[in-house]
């Protein structure tokens, strides 16, 4: 039946289609779910196809029958159905896997693009600013304000 195969002769039941594979009817191997990126599949309806999802917030979904991989450190998706996490923007960071959001750099820290954590200010500089993204010179650099 269609969401089960068998792949051995002379068997008397088909095996079940693991959630999210392609078991047509009369299938005797499962096939990875056609998903496109940013979905993904985790569930085989009735006839034997796998139902693809929109990938959750704070993931990324490739597509296929890869399941949401959470974006890592320094990395974020604000809305489902994306295949890309994104770098959080200099002068601001990210501390936690499968976050949709980053957070303004701290006073006495900068942060660069994609950052995990705050950076310490440079011995001898220090700014009561919040959002900077480089360490020292005072003057800022290319993208913006700097220790």
């Amino acid at each position: 039946s269609a969401g089960s195969y068998q792949n051995a002769s002379g068997a008397a039941e088909c095996l079940r289609c693991k959630p999210g594979s392609l078991c047509p009817r009369g299938a005797s191997l499962e096939l990875p779910a056609a998903c496109e990126p940013g979905t993904y599949a985790n569930a085989t309806d009735d006839g034997g196809l796998p139902d693809c999802f929109d990938c959750p917030a704070g993931s990324s979904c490739g597509g296929g029958a890869a399941p949401p991989a959470e974006c890592s450190p320094g990395s974020v998706t604000a809305t489902p159905g994306l295949f890309k996490c994104e770098r959080c923007s200099a002068g601001s960071y990210q501390n936690d896997t499968g976050a949709t959001g980053c957070h303004d750099c701290k006073q006495g820290s900068y942060c660069p693009e994609g950052a995990s954590a705050p950076r310490p200010c440079e011995a001898g500089s220090y700014s009561d600013k919040t959002n900077l993204d480089s360490a020292g010179g005072g003057g800022g650099g290319p993208q913006g304000p700097a220790c």
